[in-house]
Protein backbone atom coordinates (compact mmCIF):
# COMPACT_ATOMS: atom_id res chain seq x y z
CA UNK A 1 0.00 0.00 0.00
CA UNK A 2 1.20 3.20 -0.93
CA UNK A 3 0.79 6.40 0.76
CA UNK A 4 2.05 10.09 -0.09
CA UNK A 5 1.17 12.06 3.19
CA UNK A 6 4.22 14.44 3.31
CA UNK A 7 2.89 17.19 0.90
CA UNK A 8 -0.83 17.00 3.50
CA UNK A 9 -1.64 18.08 7.12
CA UNK A 10 -2.96 15.33 9.19
CA UNK A 11 -6.63 15.41 9.41
CA UNK A 12 -8.23 17.61 12.29
CA UNK A 13 -11.76 17.82 13.81
CA UNK A 14 -13.72 20.27 11.76
CA UNK A 15 -17.38 20.11 12.99
CA UNK A 16 -16.02 21.81 16.34
CA UNK A 17 -18.35 24.40 17.37
CA UNK A 18 -16.61 27.36 16.29
CA UNK A 19 -16.90 25.73 12.69
CA UNK A 20 -20.16 25.50 12.42
CA UNK A 21 -21.50 28.54 14.08
CA UNK A 22 -19.00 29.66 10.93
CA UNK A 23 -21.02 27.48 8.70
CA UNK A 24 -23.98 28.89 9.91
CA UNK A 25 -23.47 32.61 10.03
CA UNK A 26 -22.34 32.18 6.24
CA UNK A 27 -25.57 30.88 5.63
CA UNK A 28 -27.89 33.31 7.62
CA UNK A 29 -25.71 36.09 5.66
CA UNK A 30 -26.36 34.06 2.32
CA UNK A 31 -29.90 33.99 2.89
CA UNK A 32 -30.15 37.96 3.14
CA UNK A 33 -28.09 38.52 -0.02
CA UNK A 34 -29.74 36.04 -2.11
CA UNK A 35 -33.07 37.57 -0.92
CA UNK A 36 -32.23 41.58 -1.33
CA UNK A 37 -30.58 40.78 -4.58
CA UNK A 38 -33.62 39.10 -6.07
CA UNK A 39 -36.39 41.24 -4.80
CA UNK A 40 -34.20 44.55 -6.03
CA UNK A 41 -34.36 42.84 -9.65
CA UNK A 42 -31.15 41.42 -10.09
CA UNK A 43 -32.48 38.13 -11.16
CA UNK A 44 -34.57 39.59 -13.39
CA UNK A 45 -32.01 41.73 -14.89
CA UNK A 46 -29.44 38.88 -15.05
CA UNK A 47 -32.00 36.75 -16.81
CA UNK A 48 -33.25 39.63 -19.61
CA UNK A 49 -29.04 40.10 -20.01
CA UNK A 50 -28.71 36.23 -21.28
CA UNK A 51 -31.62 35.77 -23.21
CA UNK A 52 -31.26 39.19 -24.94
CA UNK A 53 -28.06 38.28 -26.73
CA UNK A 54 -28.61 34.82 -27.57
CA UNK A 55 -31.18 34.10 -30.98
CA UNK A 56 -35.08 32.99 -30.83
CA UNK A 57 -33.54 29.39 -32.22
CA UNK A 58 -31.42 29.25 -29.09
CA UNK A 59 -33.80 29.50 -26.30
CA UNK A 60 -33.08 26.33 -24.69
CA UNK A 61 -29.56 27.19 -24.30
CA UNK A 62 -30.41 29.90 -22.84
CA UNK A 63 -32.75 29.18 -20.48
CA UNK A 64 -29.41 26.53 -19.60
CA UNK A 65 -27.27 29.11 -19.28
CA UNK A 66 -29.02 32.25 -17.80
CA UNK A 67 -29.68 28.85 -15.18
CA UNK A 68 -26.08 28.39 -14.69
CA UNK A 69 -25.14 32.37 -14.06
CA UNK A 70 -27.49 32.31 -11.64
CA UNK A 71 -27.05 29.41 -9.78
CA UNK A 72 -24.09 30.74 -9.70
CA UNK A 73 -24.53 34.33 -8.73
CA UNK A 74 -26.76 33.43 -5.57
CA UNK A 75 -25.25 30.01 -4.68
CA UNK A 76 -28.38 28.12 -4.22
CA UNK A 77 -30.14 25.21 -6.88
CA UNK A 78 -33.85 25.75 -4.71
CA UNK A 79 -33.37 29.82 -5.23
CA UNK A 80 -32.97 29.40 -8.95
CA UNK A 81 -35.10 26.91 -9.70
CA UNK A 82 -38.09 28.69 -7.98
CA UNK A 83 -37.16 31.92 -9.84
CA UNK A 84 -36.44 30.04 -13.15
CA UNK A 85 -39.17 27.29 -13.21
CA UNK A 86 -41.97 29.50 -14.12
CA UNK A 87 -40.23 31.12 -17.07
CA UNK A 88 -39.48 27.61 -18.92
CA UNK A 89 -42.74 26.41 -18.22
CA UNK A 90 -44.04 29.53 -20.27
CA UNK A 91 -41.55 29.37 -23.07
CA UNK A 92 -42.61 25.30 -23.58
CA UNK A 93 -46.22 26.57 -23.83
CA UNK A 94 -45.69 29.21 -26.42
CA UNK A 95 -43.56 27.25 -28.09
CA UNK A 96 -45.05 24.04 -28.10
CA UNK A 97 -41.88 22.81 -26.10
CA UNK A 98 -41.94 19.61 -23.92
CA UNK A 99 -42.23 20.98 -20.21
CA UNK A 100 -40.50 18.26 -18.38
CA UNK A 101 -37.83 19.09 -20.85
CA UNK A 102 -37.78 22.97 -20.24
CA UNK A 103 -37.65 22.26 -16.73
CA UNK A 104 -35.19 19.82 -16.51
CA UNK A 105 -33.04 22.61 -18.65
CA UNK A 106 -33.44 24.93 -15.01
CA UNK A 107 -32.62 22.57 -12.88
CA UNK A 108 -29.14 21.10 -14.51
CA UNK A 109 -28.26 24.23 -14.51
CA UNK A 110 -29.50 25.63 -11.35
CA UNK A 111 -26.74 22.71 -10.21
CA UNK A 112 -23.99 23.85 -12.48
CA UNK A 113 -23.98 27.03 -9.67
CA UNK A 114 -24.63 24.85 -6.63
CA UNK A 115 -21.44 22.94 -7.37
CA UNK A 116 -19.39 25.82 -8.78
CA UNK A 117 -20.61 29.29 -6.54
CA UNK A 118 -18.65 30.30 -3.77
CA UNK A 119 -21.53 31.18 -1.45
CA UNK A 120 -23.32 27.76 -2.17
CA UNK A 121 -23.68 25.80 1.08
CA UNK A 122 -22.20 22.78 -0.83
CA UNK A 123 -18.98 24.73 -1.46
CA UNK A 124 -18.74 26.32 1.97
CA UNK A 125 -19.41 22.82 3.75
CA UNK A 126 -17.06 21.42 1.37
CA UNK A 127 -14.55 23.43 1.69
CA UNK A 128 -14.71 23.29 5.58
CA UNK A 129 -14.41 19.42 5.68
CA UNK A 130 -11.80 19.34 3.75
CA UNK A 131 -9.88 22.04 4.99
CA UNK A 132 -8.66 24.01 1.84
CA UNK A 133 -9.59 27.39 -0.09
CA UNK A 134 -12.54 27.99 -2.06
CA UNK A 135 -10.98 29.16 -5.03
CA UNK A 136 -8.95 26.35 -5.08
CA UNK A 137 -11.81 23.81 -4.83
CA UNK A 138 -13.06 25.80 -7.65
CA UNK A 139 -10.20 25.48 -9.72
CA UNK A 140 -10.74 21.69 -9.36
CA UNK A 141 -14.33 21.91 -9.75
CA UNK A 142 -14.57 23.53 -12.99
CA UNK A 143 -12.50 21.23 -14.83
CA UNK A 144 -15.51 18.42 -14.23
CA UNK A 145 -18.42 21.06 -14.19
CA UNK A 146 -17.16 23.19 -17.79
CA UNK A 147 -16.73 20.67 -19.96
CA UNK A 148 -19.93 18.71 -18.18
CA UNK A 149 -22.17 22.20 -19.18
CA UNK A 150 -20.19 22.44 -22.67
CA UNK A 151 -21.52 18.66 -23.56
CA UNK A 152 -24.86 19.97 -22.38
CA UNK A 153 -25.19 22.87 -23.90
CA UNK A 154 -24.68 21.21 -27.32
CA UNK A 155 -27.16 19.14 -26.64
CA UNK A 156 -29.47 21.70 -26.01
CA UNK A 157 -28.38 23.70 -29.59
CA UNK A 158 -29.31 20.48 -31.42
CA UNK A 159 -32.92 20.27 -29.45
CA UNK A 160 -33.41 24.03 -30.25
CA UNK A 161 -32.81 24.24 -33.35
CA UNK A 162 -35.90 24.48 -34.73
CA UNK A 163 -37.50 26.12 -31.89
CA UNK A 164 -38.99 29.59 -32.52
CA UNK A 165 -40.42 32.01 -29.86
CA UNK A 166 -40.62 35.98 -29.49
CA UNK A 167 -38.85 37.08 -26.25
CA UNK A 168 -39.57 40.27 -25.29
CA UNK A 169 -37.34 41.95 -22.57
CA UNK A 170 -37.56 44.68 -20.26
CA UNK A 171 -34.44 47.32 -20.33
CA UNK A 172 -31.27 46.09 -18.23
CA UNK A 173 -30.30 48.31 -15.87
CA UNK A 174 -26.54 47.50 -15.66
CA UNK A 175 -26.00 48.47 -11.83
CA UNK A 176 -28.35 45.50 -10.89
CA UNK A 177 -25.31 43.04 -12.04
CA UNK A 178 -23.35 44.63 -9.58
CA UNK A 179 -23.46 42.70 -6.67
CA UNK A 180 -23.68 39.21 -8.99
CA UNK A 181 -20.48 40.25 -10.39
CA UNK A 182 -19.11 41.62 -6.97
CA UNK A 183 -19.45 38.76 -5.53
CA UNK A 184 -18.19 36.28 -7.48
CA UNK A 185 -15.05 38.38 -8.48
CA UNK A 186 -14.63 39.14 -4.66
CA UNK A 187 -14.54 35.59 -3.95
CA UNK A 188 -12.85 34.11 -6.20
CA UNK A 189 -9.83 35.84 -5.68
CA UNK A 190 -9.79 34.57 -2.05
CA UNK A 191 -11.37 37.09 -0.24
CA UNK A 192 -12.96 35.54 3.02
CA UNK A 193 -16.72 34.41 2.58
CA UNK A 194 -17.84 36.37 5.28
CA UNK A 195 -16.43 39.52 3.83
CA UNK A 196 -17.47 38.60 0.80
CA UNK A 197 -21.63 38.49 1.78
CA UNK A 198 -21.19 41.58 3.95
CA UNK A 199 -19.75 43.41 0.46
CA UNK A 200 -22.44 41.67 -1.54
CA UNK A 201 -25.18 43.09 0.88
CA UNK A 202 -24.32 46.41 1.20
CA UNK A 203 -23.38 46.75 -2.44
CA UNK A 204 -26.97 45.34 -3.07
CA UNK A 205 -28.32 47.83 -0.26
CA UNK A 206 -26.82 51.01 -1.85
CA UNK A 207 -27.92 50.11 -5.03
CA UNK A 208 -31.49 49.64 -4.21
CA UNK A 209 -31.58 53.06 -2.53
CA UNK A 210 -29.92 54.25 -5.40
CA UNK A 211 -32.63 53.57 -7.89
CA UNK A 212 -35.26 53.83 -5.28
CA UNK A 213 -36.41 50.36 -6.05
CA UNK A 214 -36.23 49.75 -2.32
CA UNK A 215 -36.14 51.67 0.96
CA UNK A 216 -34.48 50.72 4.17
CA UNK A 217 -37.29 48.96 5.67
CA UNK A 218 -37.92 47.37 2.68
CA UNK A 219 -34.24 45.87 2.63
CA UNK A 220 -34.36 44.64 5.95
CA UNK A 221 -37.66 42.94 5.07
CA UNK A 222 -36.11 41.41 2.57
CA UNK A 223 -33.30 40.24 4.31
CA UNK A 224 -35.37 38.83 7.24
CA UNK A 225 -37.02 36.70 4.74
CA UNK A 226 -33.63 35.31 3.33
CA UNK A 227 -32.58 34.61 6.60
CA UNK A 228 -35.83 33.06 7.44
CA UNK A 229 -35.66 31.02 4.39
CA UNK A 230 -32.31 29.48 5.25
CA UNK A 231 -34.29 28.25 8.70
CA UNK A 232 -34.62 24.27 7.73
CA UNK A 233 -30.98 24.46 6.33
CA UNK A 234 -29.88 25.70 9.66
CA UNK A 235 -31.88 23.38 12.15
CA UNK A 236 -30.60 20.01 9.92
CA UNK A 237 -27.21 21.28 9.73
CA UNK A 238 -27.26 21.61 13.73
CA UNK A 239 -28.77 18.35 14.05
CA UNK A 240 -26.68 16.47 11.71
CA UNK A 241 -23.10 18.28 13.52
CA UNK A 242 -24.87 16.91 17.03
CA UNK A 243 -25.51 13.19 15.42
CA UNK A 244 -22.03 13.24 13.51
CA UNK A 245 -20.18 14.39 16.84
CA UNK A 246 -22.26 11.48 18.57
CA UNK A 247 -20.90 8.96 15.82
CA UNK A 248 -17.04 10.25 16.34
CA UNK A 249 -17.37 10.12 20.29
CA UNK A 250 -18.56 6.70 19.88
CA UNK A 251 -16.00 5.19 17.73
CA UNK A 252 -18.28 4.74 14.52
CA UNK A 253 -16.86 6.85 12.49
CA UNK A 254 -13.25 5.56 13.13
CA UNK A 255 -14.54 2.24 12.77
CA UNK A 256 -16.08 2.32 9.53
CA UNK A 257 -12.82 4.18 8.46
CA UNK A 258 -10.60 1.11 10.05
CA UNK A 259 -13.55 -0.93 7.42
CA UNK A 260 -12.98 0.62 4.73
CA UNK A 261 -9.01 0.78 4.93
CA UNK A 262 -9.28 -2.35 4.90
CA UNK A 263 -10.88 -3.00 1.19
CA UNK A 264 -9.03 0.40 -0.04
CA UNK A 265 -5.70 -0.47 -1.70
CA UNK A 266 -4.93 2.45 -4.03
CA UNK A 267 -5.71 6.51 -4.35
CA UNK A 268 -8.13 5.53 -6.89
CA UNK A 269 -9.94 3.07 -5.27
CA UNK A 270 -10.19 5.88 -1.96
CA UNK A 271 -11.77 8.18 -4.80
CA UNK A 272 -14.37 5.75 -5.79
CA UNK A 273 -15.26 5.38 -1.84
CA UNK A 274 -15.67 9.11 -1.23
CA UNK A 275 -17.86 9.17 -4.13
CA UNK A 276 -19.92 5.71 -3.39
CA UNK A 277 -20.53 7.24 0.13
CA UNK A 278 -21.19 10.62 -1.28
CA UNK A 279 -24.14 9.37 -3.44
CA UNK A 280 -25.15 6.66 -1.09
CA UNK A 281 -25.39 9.25 1.88
CA UNK A 282 -27.35 11.72 -0.17
CA UNK A 283 -29.95 9.10 -1.49
CA UNK A 284 -30.90 8.41 2.16
CA UNK A 285 -30.98 11.83 3.39
CA UNK A 286 -31.90 13.61 0.34
CA UNK A 287 -29.88 16.69 1.05
CA UNK A 288 -26.29 17.30 -0.73
CA UNK A 289 -25.46 19.17 1.97
CA UNK A 290 -26.00 17.14 4.57
CA UNK A 291 -24.25 14.46 2.82
CA UNK A 292 -21.51 16.42 2.37
CA UNK A 293 -21.33 17.51 6.59
CA UNK A 294 -21.87 12.86 7.13
CA UNK A 295 -18.97 12.13 4.42
CA UNK A 296 -16.74 14.77 5.08
CA UNK A 297 -15.05 13.65 7.91
CA UNK A 298 -14.03 10.15 6.48
CA UNK A 299 -13.29 11.90 3.23
CA UNK A 300 -10.80 13.71 4.83
CA UNK A 301 -8.93 10.74 6.66
CA UNK A 302 -9.22 8.32 3.54
CA UNK A 303 -7.71 11.15 1.43
CA UNK A 304 -4.77 12.03 4.24
CA UNK A 305 -4.08 7.80 4.02
CA UNK A 306 -3.64 8.24 0.77
CA UNK A 307 -2.35 11.50 -0.31
CA UNK A 308 -5.30 12.66 -2.06
CA UNK A 309 -5.14 16.60 -2.26
CA UNK A 310 -8.13 18.33 0.32
CA UNK A 311 -9.08 20.37 -2.82
CA UNK A 312 -9.32 16.85 -4.93
CA UNK A 313 -11.52 15.14 -2.10
CA UNK A 314 -13.96 18.33 -1.74
CA UNK A 315 -13.99 18.50 -5.60
CA UNK A 316 -15.45 15.18 -5.30
CA UNK A 317 -17.83 15.45 -1.91
CA UNK A 318 -19.75 18.20 -3.99
CA UNK A 319 -19.49 17.21 -7.51
CA UNK A 320 -21.09 14.09 -6.85
CA UNK A 321 -23.60 15.26 -3.67
CA UNK A 322 -24.70 17.64 -6.97
CA UNK A 323 -25.16 14.45 -9.53
CA UNK A 324 -27.44 12.45 -6.56
CA UNK A 325 -29.30 15.44 -5.73
CA UNK A 326 -30.15 16.42 -8.48
CA UNK A 327 -31.62 12.95 -9.82
CA UNK A 328 -33.43 11.84 -6.85
CA UNK A 329 -37.34 12.34 -7.06
CA UNK A 330 -37.57 12.72 -3.53
CA UNK A 331 -35.11 15.38 -3.46
CA UNK A 332 -36.05 19.21 -2.46
CA UNK A 333 -34.85 20.75 -6.28
CA UNK A 334 -37.16 17.88 -8.08
CA UNK A 335 -40.08 18.29 -5.74
CA UNK A 336 -40.03 22.63 -6.26
CA UNK A 337 -39.50 22.08 -9.82
CA UNK A 338 -42.01 19.08 -10.28
CA UNK A 339 -44.45 21.56 -7.97
CA UNK A 340 -44.18 24.40 -10.09
CA UNK A 341 -44.25 23.00 -13.58
CA UNK A 342 -47.02 20.76 -12.84
CA UNK A 343 -45.18 17.82 -14.06
CA UNK A 344 -44.33 14.31 -12.51
CA UNK A 345 -40.87 14.37 -11.26
CA UNK A 346 -40.02 11.30 -13.01
CA UNK A 347 -40.68 12.81 -16.18
CA UNK A 348 -37.77 15.22 -15.58
CA UNK A 349 -35.20 12.47 -14.53
CA UNK A 350 -34.53 11.80 -18.42
CA UNK A 351 -33.79 15.12 -19.33
CA UNK A 352 -31.52 15.85 -16.59
CA UNK A 353 -28.09 16.12 -19.15
CA UNK A 354 -26.01 18.29 -17.48
CA UNK A 355 -25.80 16.22 -13.80
CA UNK A 356 -25.42 12.80 -15.84
CA UNK A 357 -22.58 14.41 -17.51
CA UNK A 358 -21.12 15.59 -14.40
CA UNK A 359 -21.28 12.24 -12.88
CA UNK A 360 -20.04 10.22 -15.60
CA UNK A 361 -17.11 12.79 -16.12
CA UNK A 362 -16.39 12.80 -12.63
CA UNK A 363 -16.24 9.31 -12.17
CA UNK A 364 -14.04 9.03 -15.15
CA UNK A 365 -11.45 11.62 -13.99
CA UNK A 366 -11.41 9.12 -11.09
CA UNK A 367 -10.70 6.34 -13.75
CA UNK A 368 -8.15 7.48 -16.49
CA UNK A 369 -6.45 10.05 -14.08
CA UNK A 370 -2.59 8.96 -13.62
CA UNK A 371 -0.92 7.95 -10.22
CA UNK A 372 -3.48 6.38 -9.17
CA UNK A 373 -2.15 3.03 -7.42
Amino acid sequence: MRTEKQNFTPPRKTEDNGGILLMLLIFILAGAFSSIAKDMGCVDCMVNFVLSTLPSNFILTGLFVTACIVSLSIGTSCGTIAALTPIAVGVATSTNTSIPLTTAVIVGGSFFGDNLSFISDTTIMATKTQGCHMSDKFKANIRLALPAAIIAIIIYIILGLNTQVATSTTDIAPLLLIPYIAVFILAFIGINVIWVLLLGIISASIIALTLKSMNISDLWQSACNGIMGMHDLIIITIIAAVIMDQLRKRGIIDKLIFNMGRIISTKRGAEFSIATATVAVDFLTANNTIAILAVGPLARSISYRYGIDPKRSASILDTMSCFAQSIIPWGAQLLIASGLAAVNPLNIIPYLYYPYLLGIITLASILISRNKN
